[in-house]
């Protein structure tokens, strides 16, 4: 069911507070810290590779989208990866995941992606309502400072 009063917008420095605190809800291996997202986020806001998207509900954040696309071998071209996707707990199932999803699905067309990629270990079901299939493992090392 879509949510009424929903706006789906790219993300500004201004949403840096309600962004963070969705961060420190995503957070499973790291705990974030407010410097190094400030960081991150000025940087990622600068990079045309980079799609950052929030969900707004009548004037609050409730979610946000980051993806990126790059060049690859293997799919003849451009591919486009979800590296994060939250929405609020208590808001889930009624559509903002949806939404955000798809605009970033618009945005990837329109860079030309061949294929979306995406990483996931609690929200499978989630992904395949919206078409998607397992194609792989996810294989990871945590790099030391």
């Amino acid at each position: 069911m879509a949510q009424t009063g929903l706006t789906i917008r790219k993300a500004g420095l201004d949403d840096a507070d309600a962004l963070f605190a969705l961060v420190l809800d995503f957070a499973t291996s790291f705990k974030p810290e407010e410097q190094p997202f400030l960081f991150s986020l000025g940087s990622l806001l600068k990079d045309d590779a980079v799609h950052l998207d929030v969900a707004e509900l009548r004037g609050q954040v409730v979610g946000y989208c980051l993806g990126s696309d790059h060049y690859a071998f293997y799919a003849n071209g451009r591919v486009s990866w979800v590296e994060e996707i939250m929405v609020r707990t208590e808001l889930r199932r009624n559509g903002i995941g949806r939404a955000l999803m798809e605009s970033f699905e618009a945005w990837a067309a329109k860079r030309g992606s061949r294929l979306i990629g995406l990483a996931t270990r609690r929200a499978a079901s989630f992904y395949q309502a919206l078409g998607y299939e397992n194609s792989a493992v996810f294989f990871r090392k945590v790099l030391k400072d």
